[in-house]
């Protein structure tokens, strides 16, 4: 999978849990990119934005701190 060019960012419902965060690049045309944090080099899955957006929309926000 081409990654260049992929803007990084952590993911706005992860949660403030000592670091397991999700990043999420959202910036290349026809995809949103999503990795672990924490594993950068273990795997990048790739989403149609439509099913990313289903997908957040369907998920819990984390209880506030």
């Amino acid at each position: 999978m081409e990654l260049t060019g992929a803007r990084w960012r952590t993911a706005s419902r992860s949660s403030n849990n000592g670091g397991a965060c999700v990043e999420v690049a959202d910036n290349l045309p026809g995809r949103v990119l999503v990795r672990d944090s924490k594993a950068r080099d273990t795997g990048t899955l790739a989403f149609a934005p439509t099913a990313w957006r289903a997908f957040v929309a369907a998920t819990p926000r984390p209880p506030a701190a």
